[in-house]
């Protein structure tokens, strides 16, 4: 059983009483009910299904009857039949945002991968704040080959809950995936290299690899003399070394470029300042 369907599931499942849907049950049938979550929460696939038929058949056709059953289907990895009850409880409660997130993902697993965002996104919509519906549209963005997408949902996760490790670990992957992209696009498209090389000079001092970046930067003022922002991005490895001079030196190329440029003159005076309290 795929794990990351499992904790999907089984946190949706806890969340029923969380923005909770309209329909309510007839109140006998609300024990056979109770009877199928407890036995989804454990495992016990067979009887949860059993239950919450049987609940249908009584009359309890309510939304979260059948987004508990496709859930039930879900963990079988039988995606075509969770689909089926999924998209029943969104006609009953079109606002439920459960069985949209349940519903993407079974999507995804089948390959409908456009139909899948679809729902995610009208989940994000309804419930900005669910954690869960950005994770499974960030999975389709990468599936989808959007990058940027990807990103967005990562970083609105970051920001909803900063504390949390493994939202800054896939933003992390993300920005890589989106950077690595973004390199190869720059080998196809920049037959003179230099933009190429000012990115990986980026890259390699994100890494903090001053060196290679320094050497990647010296190719790229070398594919084009003109590029802005090489310069003064060598600059500034030059300041984190203490070489002054070639820092200096990368600051005048700077400015012979780029006159007007506020980042050179700033990076000039803060120069002046540390030299001047330099032993």
């Amino acid at each position: 059983m795929d794990g990351g369907r499992t904790i999907l599931a089984a946190a949706i499942v806890l969340a029923l009483g969380r923005g909770a849907p309209a329909q309510e049950l007839p109140a006998g049938l609300q024990a056979s009910f109770d009877e199928g979550v407890r036995a989804l929460k454990a495992g016990r696939l067979d009887e949860a299904e059993s239950a919450f038929r049987a609940v249908l058949a009584q009359g309890g056709a309510t939304a979260y009857v059948h987004n508990n059953l496709g859930i039930v289907y879900q963990e079988r990895g039988q995606h075509s039949q969770a689909v089926t009850q999924l998209l029943e409880a969104i006609r009953l409660d079109p606002a439920y945002t459960a069985p949209r997130i349940l519903l993407g993902a079974s999507l995804l697993a089948l390959g409908r991968v456009g139909e899948a965002r679809a729902q995610l996104e009208r989940a994000v919509q309804l419930a900005p704040r669910e954690p869960l519906a950005r994770v499974q549209l960030a999975k389709v963005c990468e599936r989808a080959g959007d990058r940027v997408g990807a990103v967005e949902q990562y970083r609105a996760l970051r920001e909803m809950k900063p504390e949390e490790p493994e939202y800054a670990y896939q933003l992390g992957n993300a920005y890589l995936r989106l950077s690595e992209w973004c390199l190869k696009e720059l080998r196809t498209l920049d037959t003179g290299q230099a933009r190429l090389q000012q990115a990986l000079g980026h890259n390699y001092r994100a890494q903090g690899r001053p060196d290679l970046a320094l050497q990647a930067f010296a190719r790229a003022a070398q594919a084009d003399p003109t590029l802005p922002e090489v310069h003064l991005a060598m600059a500034q490895i030059h300041m984190e070394q203490k070489r002054w001079a070639e820092a200096r030196r990368e600051i005048e190329r700077e400015l012979a470029l780029v006159p007007e440029s506020a980042g050179a003159r700033a990076l000039g005076e803060r120069l002046e300042a540390l030299q001047g309290s330099s032993p």
